[in-house]
């Protein structure tokens, strides 16, 4: 069944303007999990994503599928409004790779380092400069990065209570209060896509390649 899945997937990706058909019902559960996904980001009226759409594309059963760019594309964060994470205890993102034969998806500011995808979420206000207070603003669960990207099925379970990394040096360890204060006040959850120089500095694929996210709970 996996198979046939994949070869069908695969051959939507080999047929230029094809589309994976949802269901009235499938687009109604693809709003509700959270809001409307977008891929980004945007920093200072730019969205670095280059070559993507502004949102992902609705697939049965509530999933979501983005098709990874050619360079110079590249796919950055994939984020929605979940708004405040106080009281949550995890974040569980179940997700598909599929490539066409001999496709690798690589980070888009070092082809010859691995992919990295990690999950995310963003304090609201952020002013995107990393400066002061604001270096504390993007959190990432850099213990439960999946690196590289590869095909087949894969599940990132990234607790709360964990170690987070922010955008350069702090940690949920180090600076227990400023990570407190941003699951109170989080805006954006999601995840990021790089490798290279950063975790969310962005990837693309060297052919064909979906990466459909199957289901991604806030518990």
């Amino acid at each position: 069944m996996q198979f046939r899945a994949a070869a069908a997937i695969l051959l939507t990706l080999a047929v230029p303007g094809a589309d994976w058909t949802a269901s009235r019902a499938s687009a109604a559960a693809y709003q509700q999990s959270g809001g409307e996904w977008t891929i980004g980001p945007f920093v200072r009226g730019r969205n670095r994503s280059r070559g993507m759409p502004l949102h992902p594309t609705p697939g049965p059963r509530g999933s979501f599928y983005i098709d990874l760019p050619q360079a110079p594309g590249s796919a950055h964060y994939v984020t929605f409004p979940h708004g405040s994470l106080a009281g949550k205890r995890r974040i569980v993102m179940r997700y598909r790779v599929v490539t066409a034969p001999g496709v690798t998806i690589v980070p888009r500011s070092n082809p010859a380092l691995p992919s990295m995808i990690t999950l995310y979420f963003q304090r609201a206000g952020d002013n995107w400069s990393a400066r002061g207070p604001f270096e504390t603003f993007r959190w990432y669960a850099t213990f439960a990065t999946h690196s590289p990207i590869t095909p087949g099925d894969h599940i990132m379970v990234a607790p709360l209570n964990a170690n987070w990394t922010a955008v350069m040096t702090s940690s949920a360890r180090t600076q227990p209060a400023a990570f407190r204060e941003a699951l109170a006040e989080a805006d954006q959850v999601g995840f990021v896509l790089g490798g290279g120089d950063g975790y969310g500095h962005g990837v693309y694929a060297t052919g064909p390649a979906r990466l459909i996210v199957t289901s991604f709970r806030v518990e």
